[in-house]
């Protein structure tokens, strides 16, 4: 009995007190949940990223490494490359490059460097001269997409193309391959007047 009209006294004497101390906690539990709010609003555009790792895509998923716009810029200001060969890594759900071509190598050795059976992004420099005898160049972007390539990883580099296409700023001229004929070296010079 005597516990209860002690509860009863300390009610009525802290009342105010534990009142006031009860609002500055709810303060502070909105507040911290405001700050999660925005704190996952701006990972989802991108914000706090790791680094050499971009947004992925909503379509896809797969976000685009660092390395593919380096060595794009590479090839299109120094032209150090003459063609890049890039891959979806599905581990890391990123693209990435797989090989690159010395700029003494040939169209030949580009063909060869993609495979038989998978999907793959490239980027071609092609060298020509005009009608006018001036010496021009122009880089192509290549989606290669073979018909015995699973059609997960068809499906997978379609919707992830125009995307990746966005970060690499200065491609000329788009093909899309589906066997080596539709991406001859004829089909290249015609595209490229």
């Amino acid at each position: 009995m005597f516990l209860l009209a002690w509860i009863v006294l300390s009610c009525r004497e802290f009342g105010p007190v534990l009142s006031r101390s009860f609002q500055y906690v709810m303060r502070v539990r909105d507040f911290v949940d405001s700050l999660v709010l925005w704190t996952h609003l701006l990972r989802s555009f991108g914000f706090f990223c790791p680094k050499g790792k971009k947004k992925a895509n909503a379509a896809s998923g797969m976000a685009v490494n660092d390395d593919c716009k380096l060595k794009f810029l590479e090839l299109k200001a120094k032209r150090t490359y003459r063609f890049i060969v890039f891959k979806i890594d599905e581990k890391s759900k990123q693209v990435i490059v797989e090989k690159v071509g010395e700029p003494t190598l040939s169209y030949e050795d580009f063909t060869a460097s993609l495979p038989a059976d998978e999907c793959r992004y490239a980027i071609y420099d092609f060298d020509f001269v005009t009608e006018e005898n001036c010496q021009k160049s122009k880089i192509f972007f290549i989606a290669w997409s073979p018909d015995t390539s699973r059609v997960r990883s068809k499906m997978l580099y379609a919707s992830s193309k125009d995307r990746f296409k966005r970060e690499l700023d200065g491609i000329q001229v788009e093909l899309q391959a589906t066997d080596p004929t539709e991406m001859g070296l004829d089909v290249i010079r015609s595209r490229a007047n």
